[in-house]
């Protein structure tokens, strides 16, 4: 195959609404989900038949089989009975332990990659597609496609935003930023866990709530915004909603936690200066603080 580089969009969770935990161990979620202008960008050069290898510019980053960009190249040589190799050079800017997606985007970029690269004698379908990023993490099928989504079951089950839902998201303007500290996901679903019932939102009324936003034309990106992993994290890491509190104040705007954290975002105003917030943001967090401006497609 021929080397290629493909761009890994971070995500933010503009509705997330985990509604109650399976038999399997997983939880059920009800999330509106976009993709943003901002993410890593993952090089695929041709290596030797049968092995992968990769490297990153972030020494941070493990490059061995416990990355998500491994493990997905591995999948798919599985599943397309592909013998093939390859290399990866991963470019990372999405932060670690920030609930932006980021090893799940790098894992579906190579996926994509890789069906686009065998030729369509051993391409996957994108049925057969979908299972694998399944199978990688319950982040990554909403990878496989355009546009803001709906994310329900543990996160296979992905749809698109009806189109007039879409148009007020498609576009907006975010300030995406992040503490120098993350939050692990298996911890942040453990104290959903523990505070059941009381810390899910059930499914009937997550549905009820999005419905509406989506059945009403006039209700602004801001009225959607929900996230109820954010009592736990907010009950130990205070920084979080101290911050939060601070923009609402002092800018009017509704600042959320994405995902299990610990990055967070605001919808800005056209014409609003961003430099302003974001001097408020490392004054409060230190200059360590991880802080950017994209859009949401």
């Amino acid at each position: 195959m021929r080397a290629v580089s493909i761009f890994a969009p971070a995500k933010l969770n503009l509705f997330l609404a985990i509604t109650g935990r399976r038999e399997d161990g997983f939880h059920d979620l009800v999330s509106v989900v976009a993709r943003l202008t901002f993410g890593d960008t993952l090089r695929i050069e041709e290596g030797e038949p049968g092995r992968f290898g990769m490297t990153c510019d972030d020494p941070t980053v493990p490059c061995d089989e416990s990355n998500l960009v491994l493990k997905a190249a591995n999948a798919f040589a599985a599943a397309a009975d592909w013998r093939g190799g390859a290399t990866f050079v991963l470019e990372k800017k999405i932060p670690m332990g920030a609930g932006l997606g980021g090893g799940s985007s790098d894992a579906v970029a190579v996926l994509r990659a890789l069906n686009e690269g065998v030729g369509a004698g051993q391409a996957l379908a994108p049925a057969t597609l979908t299972g694998v990023a399944a199978s990688l993490g319950s982040d990554c099928p909403l990878f496989l496609h355009e546009g803001p989504v709906v994310m329900r079951g543990r996160g296979e089950r992905v749809s698109a935003l009806p189109a007039g839902a879409a148009s007020r998201l498609t576009g907006r303007r975010v300030l995406v930023f992040k503490p120098a500290f993350g939050i692990a996901t298996p911890w942040a679903y453990a104290q959903l866990a523990a505070g059941a019932p009381r810390s899910y939102l059930p499914a009937v009324k997550a549905e009820a709530r999005l419905a509406a936003w989506m059945e009403n034309p006039d209700a602004p990106a801001e009225e959607l915004l929900f996230n109820n992993m954010e009592p736990p994290a907010f009950a130990k890491f205070v920084a979080l909603p101290v911050l939060l509190e601070q923009l609402g104040r002092e800018f009017g705007l509704a600042p959320r936690m994405s995902g299990s954290g610990s990055a967070c975002f605001a919808l800005l105003p056209e014409g609003l200066p961003a430099a302003p917030i974001i001097t408020l943001i490392q004054g409060a967090w230190g200059k360590s603080a991880f802080v950017t401006e994209a859009r949401l497609t």
